[in-house]
């Protein structure tokens, strides 16, 4: 009897085991390959999350900037939060760079160059018509001033995280054949 329970415990522990061994591989690459998630982008473009940035080197005013990222299929960068405004602010280094906001005067509200208004996620610094993103934040200066400039677009490809219930049903799927 007693050997009939050492079996039946033995097989217990190696189904355990080749469970866990099949889990593992299957769930493990998925995990790897997607952590983190950023776009893939253009050589000498930045990703971070779903699009693609690049920095220039060369300072030219704002409006070549802005033509200079059209040349590129891109514009000058846009941001919605401040996630996407630190990554700006870490990769730019010490220069100060063009962004994508603009305004007619300080008595107007600033826009972005795809027309929409920007949401005052960070105060904007100075009486200039066109906004530039300095270590300080975001400041303002004349549109003929060369600086640096940064562009963006959407990437064509980004790597997706499955969800963690689809990681979950291939386990389950793969515990329903053993």
């Amino acid at each position: 009897m007693e050997m009939g329970e050492n079996q039946s415990d033995q097989t217990w522990k190696c189904f355990f085991v080749i469970f866990h061994g099949i889990s593992y591989v299957l769930v493990r690459p998925v995990t790897e390959r997607c952590e983190p998630c950023y776009a893939t982008c253009p050589r000498d473009w930045i990703g971070f999350r779903s699009k693609c940035f690049y920095f220039s080197e060369d300072m030219i005013n704002w409006t070549f900037s802005q033509t200079s990222c059209m040349a590129l299929e891109a514009q000058l960068v846009l941001f919605d939060s401040l996630e996407e405004l630190n990554f700006l602010k870490r990769c730019k280094g010490a220069s100060d760079h063009w962004i994508g906001l603009h305004r007619e005067s300080p008595e107007h509200p600033w826009m972005w160059t795809d027309n929409t208004g920007y949401n005052n996620l960070v105060p904007t610094q100075g009486a200039g018509e066109c906004a530039y993103l300095s270590d300080r934040g975001i400041s303002s200066g004349r549109d003929y001033t060369h600086r640096k400039w940064i562009c963006s677009k959407f990437s064509n490809y980004t790597l997706q995280c499955p969800e963690t219930s689809t990681v979950k049903s291939r386990v389950k799927n793969v515990s329903k054949h053993l």
